[in-house]
């Protein structure tokens, strides 16, 4: 089976999320948005709902970008790629990147990219999955096993892994400014980890979440 074959076998619900825990990480004042692997449109759709915004998305899998065609303005199918023409002399004031980074196989070059069509202090909003998630951490430690999955950390299609210090490094070799880091979706019930990481100073909180939030403006503009 190859990598293409991998995603047209995904379930239509893989590209159907709305995403409002990130609601909270976005910046009221932003009117024109690039919503990069943008799925069906519903996370478009939720921004247009309270932000009064246009919402370009880019999708390469043709059946979600069509359907996502029904809630953006605008719907690129096709991979982020260098000099898209659709973009040229387009500038947005935010451009999300919702657990797509670690599907590409040079991250660094689209965040470089999109310095090109960022407005002045725009915004870079990402959700990265955390590799240090408790439950990974267990499947190496006690089951000694690395065990891929149809979605979510070890989602199968995903090409590069990230911790938070290395989602922190990555924007900081692109020439980005982090203005804000957090963990999502938290997970709180597993009673041994909790003791553990009381015992060790409450030094691991990192890996209770699956996923963090990246909110980043480029070096040039970042006060």
């Amino acid at each position: 089976m190859n990598y293409e074959q991998l995603y047209e076998d995904k379930k239509e619900a893989y590209y159907v999320h709305e995403r409002k825990e990130l609601l909270p990480f976005i910046p009221p004042d932003i009117k024109t948005i690039l919503d990069i692997g943008c799925g069906n449109g519903a996370f478009g759709s939720l921004l247009k709902k309270h932000f009064d915004c246009v919402v370009w998305g880019i999708e390469p899998n043709k059946q979600a970008a069509d359907l996502a065609l029904n809630n953006l303005d605008k719907v690129i199918n096709s991979l982020f790629l260098k000099d898209l023409p659709e973009l040229a002399d387009k500038k947005f004031d935010a451009i999300f990147f919702n657990d797509v980074l670690e599907h590409l196989t040079e991250p660094a070059e689209a965040l470089s990219l999109c310095k090109k069509i960022l407005a002045t202090n725009g915004y870079i909003i990402a959700s990265i999955p955390n590799i240090r998630w408790y439950p990974v951490i267990l499947s190496l430690l006690r089951y000694k096993d690395f065990k891929y999955e149809n979605a979510g950390v070890m989602d199968k299609t995903h090409l590069r892994f990230f911790t938070k210090k290395s989602m922190i490094r990555l924007f900081a070799d692109t020439g980005y400014k982090i203005l804000k880091i957090e963990g999502i979706n938290k997970t709180t019930s597993f009673i041994f980890f909790n003791v553990l990481n009381f015992l060790l100073f409450k030094t691991q909180e990192d890996m209770k979440y699956p996923q963090f939030v990246v909110v980043a403006q480029s070096m040039d503009y970042a006060g």
